[in-house]
């Protein structure tokens, strides 16, 4: 019997079982952030056992708070701060030079095929894009990963997800992965990995298929995952050349190895065809509640914002500007702008983009997660609406008492220029 992608990895990372079931994978990768991160390292210090496993393997950034706003969020920031000097960790990205942790650890090249990647970040799942096993994890685990180098998993069944059809006008990677999630229900993928197949997957970039990963665990799956081709082998190419003595071919088989066997098993196999698909957005306090945005036109908007891990990278910009491109906000909207990176911001200013917003009447802020989960810069008010690229719109999620309505960068911006919820068909030249 064939193997999935995640049994592969499974397999070849695997150290140890201590219990039937319960399997412990050596890790490629180790992720840190500000929040939730200084916990694990305030108990290791506790424990006596204040090291890392391999330096080279941690990647630490300051994202969700940044600058800090108060003393709360700036002793976190020390705390990873000085441990990442304390133990050299080199793959540290402090103010000035930082990002959305899921946006800035791909952009460094820091993802391969086949890799095992954790970190105490939900959305953790985004590395699945490059063909990897990527989860979020709670402090105890991250604590081992950090530590040890390693992580016990129950191995998840994969469901998988066939995307065929062409798009139609005004619809983008993000209106398709909240319709995969309308069809799943947030329940439905519970303890398993969702592949993303199909022929509207392989036409996909590799940042919109970083859109449709980032969202798996919204319908509760543990990563959503991809199979690795030649849309990844152009992005990694830069970073991996000289490990395969600038082979392409060779490259490109190996990537090709960790595919799913054509006769693998899968806990489920769902097929949605896109051809007939409008662009979307979420309704109420779950992901799953989707529906076309011609059948909520005129609901009223207090803010758009553009950023995220789930869509706040270059061709999210592109999109945002080239919807707010010739228009002016509602006078009753504020907008705002937070590129995922600082590189990303960088290469939205020098194409313009940022005037273009800015001529629109969007504020530009630096990279920072911030108001995705009310935290910083672009907190509601209760009673306020928010047309928001962000991946989450739980109940209070961007501001106690706050509505969040999830949709692409494109539909953002049209709301904000209506100032209200509308088909962003209806903009578009």
């Amino acid at each position: 019997m064939g193997k999935t992608l995640v049994q592969k990895i499974f397999d070849s990372h695997l150290k140890t079982e201590p219990f039937e079931g319960t399997k412990v994978l050596n890790l490629d990768v180790v992720m840190c952030h500000e929040i939730t991160t200084p916990i694990a390292i305030a108990d290791l210090e506790w424990r006596g056992k204040d090291r890392v496993f391999d330096p080279t393997k941690i990647k630490a950034v300051i994202d969700h708070v940044t600058p800090s706003k108060d003393t709360k969020s700036a002793v976190q920031a020390k705390i990873l701060r000085e441990w990442a000097r304390r133990h050299d960790i080199k793959d540290f990205f402090d103010i000035g030079q930082n990002g959305v942790c899921h946006a800035i650890f791909p952009e460094k090249g820091f993802i391969r095929p086949g890799y095992t990647i954790i970190m105490g970040d939900s959305h953790t799942c985004t590395h699945g894009a490059f063909g990897a096993f990527a989860a979020g994890v709670g402090t105890t685990d991250l604590e081992v990963g950090i530590l040890k180098g390693v992580c016990a998993f129950r191995q998840p069944e994969t469901i998988r997800v066939n995307i065929s059809g062409s798009r139609s006008k005004g619809v983008f990677a993000k209106d398709i992965i909240l319709e995969v999630i309308r069809q799943l229900t947030v329940n439905g993928a519970t303890d398993r990995v969702i592949e993303f197949r199909g022929e509207v997957i392989d036409a996909m970039t590799m940042e919109e298929r970083m859109t449709v990963t980032n969202m798996a665990i919204e319908a509760g799956g543990t990563s959503g995952i991809c199979m690795p081709d030649e849309v990844t082998l152009d992005y990694l190419w830069p970073f991996i050349a000289e490990e395969y003595n600038n082979d392409r071919s060779a490259a490109l088989n190996a990537f090709k190895a960790w595919w799913s066997d054509k006769d693998a098993e899968y806990a489920q196999v769902l097929d949605i065809d896109i051809t007939n698909l409008e662009p979307v957005t979420t309704v109420g306090f779950k992901p799953d509640q989707v529906k076309k945005l011609s059948e909520v036109s005129g609901t009223r908007v207090d803010q758009v914002y553009i950023g995220s891990c789930t869509n706040g990278r270059i061709s999210d910009l592109r999109e945002a500007a080239a919807m707010a491109k010739g228009h002016r906000l509602a006078d009753t909207v504020r907008g705002i702008v937070a590129p995922a990176t600082t590189e990303i911001y960088r290469q939205a200013m020098n194409e313009g983009l940022l005037d273009t917003l800015m001529e629109a009447g969007f504020c530009i802020t630096n990279a920072t997660c911030g108001a995705c989960l009310g935290m910083s810069n672009g907190v509601l008010a209760p009673d306020e609406v928010c047309a928001s690229t962000t991946n989450r719109n739980f109940n209070g999620r961007m501001g106690k008492g706050g509505t969040v309505h999830l949709m692409s960068p494109a539909a953002a911006v049209a709301a904000g220029i209506k100032g209200e919820l509308c088909d962003p068909r209806s903009l578009m030249k």
